[in-house]
């Protein structure tokens, strides 16, 4: 299945990059849990468990609940989104000073304002977007640089950051998954971010996954990092 072809090609790239990666076991009832970014922001001192906008998806938070509660995968104290408030991974921009939330279709308002209340020493700031998640549009790397659609997300929604620029119809690009020592993972077949990466100083790797594409899917959602930044 070409699916699994891409998702291991991923997962090596990972792992050829120096992550260590901790593999879970798949949910047969809920097919969109490969797009593990969705359920939580897992911090090294706090982690933020949320609460799907997408109804169907709700199931996937408490598997990767019991995932943390058997010790292979190490992360910080959880708080957990409460109703009414919903919350998705995907629309979360972590920097190394601020969070940026989208406030979309799958995160409202009130999920923004628990997961401030719960990330206290971080300054989380609201984005409103009608995209499908926040990263759909834009990427944060390092060093205070973002990858961004700008006729996507108007670039003075982030003040004070270089921005590296693709136009709209490679936007999918800027779900863009940085890898350190510049090494910055994109979907393959995305020659004006290739080169705008590079030319930014960046290494780009280009990774097949045009399958998980056809499910509103990019790079950063087939995997759940912990940030030590919290």
């Amino acid at each position: 299945m070409l699916a699994k072809a891409q998702h291991r090609e991923y997962v090596s790239i990972l792992k050829d990059c120096g992550v260590r990666v901790v593999e879970l076991s798949p949910l047969e009832d809920y097919p969109d849990s490969v797009f593990m970014q969705d359920p939580a922001v897992l911090g090294s001192s706090r982690s933020v468990i949320g609460r799907f906008g997408e109804k169907s998806r709700r199931g996937e938070d408490k598997a990767l609940m019991s995932e943390l509660e058997t010790g292979e995968v190490v992360s910080g104290e959880p708080t957990i989104i409460q109703d009414p408030g919903t919350l998705e991974g995907g629309d979360i921009a972590i920097t190394d000073k601020e969070i940026f939330v989208g406030e979309s279709s799958r995160t409202n308002s009130d999920g923004i304002r628990q997961f401030a209340e719960a990330l206290k020493t971080r300054s989380v700031v609201p984005v409103k977007t009608t995209l499908f998640h926040l990263l759909c549009g834009c990427s944060y790397l390092t060093n205070r640089t973002m990858i961004l659609a700008p006729e996507l997300l108007q670039p003075a929604l982030f003040p004070g950051f270089r921005l590296v620029t693709v136009p709209q119809e490679e936007a999918y690009a800027t779900d863009a998954l940085y890898l350190g020592e510049n090494r910055v993972l994109i979907p393959s077949g995305y020659p004006t971010a290739d080169k705008k990466l590079k030319g930014a100083g960046y290494r780009p790797i280009a990774v097949d996954v045009s399958e998980f594409y056809k499910g509103d899917g990019g790079v950063t959602c087939l995997s759940s990092p912990i940030y030590k930044v919290f």
